[in-house]
């Protein structure tokens, strides 16, 4: 009898071990919903590469191995559903996003309703880019986890260095009409309002999303306006067509950006930006920190010449995940989210970032990067121009509240 215990016992922990192993080795299917069509798709078809490059990599380092499926939403909230609706049926239950909050907004809501009817089929919403500061604070989740700075967060250091220009009077702020859009003007209003309230905001205004060919009507406004520096959050062919009616009109005055760079859009700013856009982002490139992320970014460059690797957070998103699958023993998503929360992790670049609990938004440093042609490794749109790390704010210094109240499932 004893030695039959024993040998159950020792069964019993073989089986847990194996099925650990198992669990971590497991191919993991991640769906991404992102525009792979349309004017914006180009952003989204150069996100799914970086997706998959990513796997790749992590994939031959062993564990946890990822494919990653693009689904084509075109943009629009109605047909991101459509394809959620796809990705359920096809027994995915890893979910990224990131161009545009609209989306988010609709995926996160209808994540959340979904799990709570189907304990069984759970979906985790990995957010790597849509940064409306309602998806982390009334409109928070459990099943949602956002891997980017907020607007607020974004906004917030992009003013400390308007800040100081004590020769600056007059902005504008120009952005498109959904709800990034506005909170990148809410953030802006109330930022400035904190830091500069002598600044005068001589214009506030939203356009039609993806709809607007020739910007320089608008153009025409900010240099009627008198301002002396623009802030807009424009991205995609919007950022791009932007930045092409200001070169085309000889617009000289600097631009505080959230995405003013690459797929086109760098090319387009050329020589005409150097020194005067700005971007803030959370992580950096020129000079690439480590020699881990410098061999990816020349990895991915070899693989795709004519692409860059823009977005850096991907590569948080997918080694995070792939940390939490292994902590968890599991790739259940309420495993996987519970072993998310409160995460540390060191990025490739190699900054500390830390995934808050309270409300799934990732803590980071934050870093405001200057367009220009000297001290770059790597340029984009090979067009010889690029961005250079020009200031570092703090994680401590780049948080901000949240209003979240969490959730959590039984």
């Amino acid at each position: 009898m004893i030695r039959r215990t024993l040998g159950l016992g020792v069964a019993m922990a073989t089986f847990a071990s194996v099925a650990s192993f198992s669990a971590q080795a497991e191919t993991v299917k991640i769906a991404f919903i992102d525009p792979l069509s349309g004017g914006f798709g180009a952003v989204g078809i150069s996100g799914l590469k970086q997706y998959q490059y990513t796997a790749g990599v992590l994939n031959k380092e062993g564990g946890t191995q990822f494919e990653v499926t693009g689904y084509d939403n075109k943009i629009s909230p109605k047909e991101s559903l459509i394809q959620l609706k796809r990705v359920i049926a096809d027994g995915i239950q890893f979910v990224v996003q990131g161009n545009s909050s609209g989306v988010a907004n609709a995926l996160t809501d209808a994540i959340n309703k979904h799990n709570k009817r189907n304990p069984d089929k759970r979906v985790l919403f990995l957010n790597y880019s849509a940064v409306d500061p309602k998806l982390t604070n009334e409109k928070c989740n459990f099943w949602h986890f956002r891997f980017d700075a907020n607007a607020d967060m974004k906004m917030n250091a992009l003013t400390d260095v308007i800040a100081e220009d004590k020769g600056m009077k007059k902005i504008y702020l120009l952005g498109q009409n959904y709800s990034f859009g506005k909170a990148v003007a809410a953030a802006a209003v109330k930022f400035l309002g904190e830091k500069r309230p002598d600044l005068k905001i001589v214009g506030n205004e939203l356009h039609p999303i993806g709809k607007v060919k020739d910007f320089s009507p608008y153009i025409a406004k900010i240099k009627a306006s008198g301002a002396q520096a623009l802030i807009t959050g424009n991205w995609g062919a919007d950022m791009q067509n932007l930045a092409k009616a200001a070169q085309d009109s000889g617009l000289k005055i600097p631009l505080y950006t959230y995405y003013a760079a690459n797929n086109g859009i760098t090319k387009a700013i050329g020589a005409g930006g150097v020194d005067r856009v700005r971007l803030v982002a959370e992580g950096t490139t020129n000079p690439p920190m480590t020699e881990k992320w410098r061999t990816l970014l020349q990895g991915f460059k070899a693989k795709h010449p004519n692409e860059d690797f823009t977005q850096t957070r991907i590569t948080n998103v997918m080694s995070m995940l792939k940390k939490a699958i292994a902590k968890a023993g599991s790739a259940k998503p309420i495993k996987v989210a519970a072993a998310l929360e409160g995460m540390e992790h060191k990025a490739f670049w190699g900054d500390t970032v830390t995934m808050r609990a309270s409300d799934h938004q990732l803590q980071m440093p934050i870093r405001i990067l200057v367009h220009t042609d000297k001290g770059i490794e790597f340029d984009g749109d090979n067009s010889g121009f690029g961005l250079l790390n020009e200031s570092t704010v703090t994680a401590a210094e780049a948080s901000t509240p949240t209003s979240c109240k969490m959730k959590r499932p039984s």
